[in-house]
């Protein structure tokens, strides 16, 4: 009996961890990456990015599918955002986010009108 109120509570813990995080605490504790959004897609945008490791900067395709419900998903092209992500990039061509837990605007893209 004391084994089955310890799963349950173990379940307990799991089931309440799967409502999702605050956006604040997807800041404070994962890494993340800054780029200019150079496609916009159904289910992914392309960013580049300047960081280490690349002298020339590079291309990232990002995951639409975010888990935070609050992230900035309404991108458009030349908006500079943020990616908080689980810190894994595969080394492809372009380079990929595939677990992504939000994503800010930092800078909007010039939206003015010649």
């Amino acid at each position: 009996m004391k084994k089955l109120a310890i799963l349950a509570l173990a379940l307990l813990f799991v089931l309440a961890g799967c409502q999702g995080r605050s956006m604040n605490d997807i800041i404070e504790h994962e890494p993340s990456i800054c780029g200019i959004v150079q496609d916009v897609r159904e289910h992914s945008i392309l960013i580049y990015i300047e960081t280490d490791g690349y002298p020339n900067g590079a291309n990232c395709v990002v995951s639409l599918d975010v888990e935070n419900p609050d992230s900035y998903t309404d991108v458009s092209v030349g908006d500079e955002v943020v990616v908080y992500y689980n810190g894994d990039i595969a080394e492809s061509d372009p380079l990929q986010i595939s677990t992504v837990y939000a994503i800010t605007l930092k800078t909007p893209a010039n939206r003015e009108t010649e």
